[in-house]
């Protein structure tokens, strides 16, 4: 049986604002593993959705979820992802094509979010979908390989608390496999 440990499959998750690219970019770079962005991954009616102000449905979102998970599964050496992941079913749908795969939950308020997306203007996503996000977030508090951080903590702060967590704990399923 094999002792070795699963290869890092790490999603940084959360509603728009949280800071998901940027803990991404660093938290890949820290643990030297390429990144995904998943926005990059949304089709050219979902963007035109969201550039004009319309939720995405989960009828939009399921195939933006089925090439995220193709990606996840085309990286068995590891890599970290950026995505929404607003629901328990977004996630385990991932899960499903990762073994092991890990969530950081970056948590902050609707007002803290309101703010963040208002000062990034140009973004595809403007502030009036930021209640949507609240509003079909499942927290993932409580599901197997979630590190939930506060989103407003310094990102120096947010990178360390990222590398150390997947460093000293096991991915999900990793316990078993000893």
């Amino acid at each position: 049986m094999s002792t070795s440990p699963l290869p890092t499959r790490l999603v940084v998750m959360g509603v728009a604002g949280c800071g998901k690219s940027s803990l991404g970019q660093q938290g890949a770079a820290a643990l030297g593993l390429p990144l995904l962005e998943g926005d990059d991954f949304h089709s050219p009616a979902n963007l035109a959705k969201m550039r004009g102000g319309v939720a995405l449905s989960d009828d939009d979102r399921a195939t933006w979820l089925d090439a995220l998970a193709a990606e996840l599964a085309q990286r068995p050496d590891g890599v970290v992802l950026t995505c929404s992941a607003l629901k328990r079913r977004y996630r385990d749908r991932l899960r499903a094509a990762a073994p092991g795969l890990r969530f950081v939950f970056l948590q902050l308020t609707r007002e803290q979010a309101r703010e963040r997306v208002a000062a990034r203007p140009g973004h595809v996503f403007p502030v009036s979908l930021v209640d949507s996000q609240f509003e079909a977030l499942e927290d993932p508090c409580g599901e197997p390989g979630v590190l939930a951080l506060d989103a407003t903590r310094p990102l120096v702060d947010l990178v360390a608390a990222l590398a150390d967590w997947v460093r000293r704990t096991p991915a999900p399923g990793e316990e078993m496999r000893a």
